[in-house]
């Protein structure tokens, strides 16, 4: 006989891997792509979702885009490059107020499975409701293992897509976000735009000083990792220091 339990995980890959593609990827995404298909929890964060299965479940959409073109010198246009899609959240929120991040949020019943596609509906909505984006010319190409946020009891599973058709983005609720914006790639490799941030606790870790933003916390560790094994990763100082204060 057949139990229900044999039979839950394949159809939850299924669906997941229903929503993913790595079809007509650009070539500059291959290292990424290589990276999330052989990165292990441990090597992400020592932080790891709770073996009793507690937290609130989440997802983040990491979303990677060719970049935006812009007037260079002389009128010629220039690119920008590869760039990363991050946002703001409000000041007023509870969980991590103020902190560049992800778009993203907690599970809602709505988007299914928590062990299967439902953190990629996840994502999507999650960022359609907080930058305004159209989830149709998002193409989701791979995910993360699920990783814990011991300060606010997140269970995070980070989803990377392409931004195959952008869209225009921008703040839909001031209540949640105060800003949404985009950072090139280069910038966040740049050694010059790398830092350590100091906890009072003594908690240190990786940041990055761009768009006139400190990206520090859950984000900034996630991106630490994937431009690591990516091969992306430029030398940098790690004794350049920023301290951070008791509320963050």
């Amino acid at each position: 006989m057949t139990r229900a339990s044999d039979t839950q995980g394949p159809t939850r890959d299924h669906a997941r891997d229903a929503m993913l593609s790595k079809e007509g990827l650009p070539g500059w995404l291959d290292p990424v792509v290589r990276a999330v298909e052989t990165v292990r929890p441990t090597q992400l964060s020592r932080f790891l979702p709770p073996a009793d299965g507690a937290g609130r479940q989440s997802a983040v959409l990491i979303l990677f885009g060719d970049g935006t073109r812009e007037d260079g010198p002389g009128g010629a246009e220039a690119g920008r490059g590869p760039e990363l899609l991050l946002m703001e959240r409000a000041g007023s929120l509870r969980s991590h107020p103020g902190q560049p991040a992800f778009p993203g949020g907690a599970l809602d019943p709505e988007d299914g499975d928590p062990r299967g596609d439902g953190p990629l509906r996840a994502a999507l909505r999650e960022a359609e409701e907080e930058t305004g984006l159209d989830p149709a010319g998002v193409q989701l190409f791979g995910v993360l293992p699920k990783l814990y946020i011991p300060v606010s009891g997140f269970v995070v599973t980070p989803v990377l897509a392409w931004w195959r058709e952008p869209t225009p983005v921008g703040v839909v609720d001031p209540a949640e976000t105060a800003r949404v914006f985009k950072v090139p790639v280069a910038d966040l490799t740049d050694p010059a735009n790398r830092v350590t941030t100091v906890h009072p606790s003594g908690h240190r870790g990786p940041a990055f000083l761009v768009e006139s933003a400190l990206v520090w916390g859950f984000t900034a560790g996630i991106i630490d990792r994937l431009l690591h094994f990516a091969g992306w990763e430029r030398p940098w100082d790690r004794e350049k220091q920023v301290p951070l204060d008791w509320r963050a």
